[in-house]
């Protein structure tokens, strides 16, 4: 079964404990968390004490995904505020073995996400270092866009390279393209609107949770 990790981008932000407390409810496993600064994407979204909020109502990991430039200047206090996995981007970090080296020694574990336009391949020496990677299968930055099919032939090169490195997808994700995501190696899938805009987000999280994985 993949894990699923539904992304609190995508929620009521007027009823965001309603909405944690769903995610404790259902079959997910992870609660995606996006951060982004204004400069490397263009929006601002969350923040440190919001996820200090969240994750005092959260029974499952914080999944933080850090779409900003300098990400290792906030790694400590997100860990601090509960981060259980730190994803920083691979195009925002001059120095990337390090700051991945920085997030393990915090106790999280340590996840390098792409942008659509970055192959797999500048990952190849820096794998060992790297717990999960992230691929973007939208262009960050906003949610409810329309997924990205090249990502299918980025998991597969990303799998051949590495057989145990977790493999999560970010972006478009719904009961369609799921499946084929499975197949090509992924085992991670971030669900925003599709999960939120749903009559029942908890049905439509046990969908996703329970594709066999190929």
């Amino acid at each position: 079964m993949p894990l699923i990790a539904p992304s609190l981008l995508a929620a009521d932000f007027a009823n965001l404990q309603r909405d944690v407390e769903m995610v404790n409810r259902s079959q997910a496993d992870w609660l995606h968390f996006d951060v982004m600064d204004g400069r490397f994407v263009p929006n601002i979204s969350f923040g440190i004490p919001l996820a200090e909020a969240v994750t005092r109502h959260l029974t499952k990991p914080l999944d933080v995904h850090l779409m900003i430039v300098e990400p290792e200047k906030y790694l400590a206090a997100f860990a601090k505020a509960g981060a259980s996995h730190l994803h920083v981007h691979l195009e925002a970090c001059p120095n990337l073995h390090r700051t991945l080296q920085q997030i393990r020694e915090l106790g999280c574990k340590a996840g390098v996400a792409l942008n659509p336009h970055t192959p797999v391949s500048l990952l190849e020496d820096v794998l060992a270092e790297v717990d999960i990677v992230l691929l973007m299968s939208v262009n960050p930055g906003f949610g409810a866009q329309k997924f990205i099919e090249h990502t299918l032939e980025k998991v597969r090169k990303l799998r051949a390279m590495n057989e145990s490195v977790l493999i999560e997808i970010d972006g478009g994700v719904n009961l369609e393209n799921a499946p084929r995501l499975l197949e090509a190696g992924a085992n991670v899938l971030v669900a925003g609107n599709f999960v939120f805009s749903a009559k029942d987000p908890v049905v439509v999280i046990g969908e996703l949770k329970n594709f066999p994985k190929v």
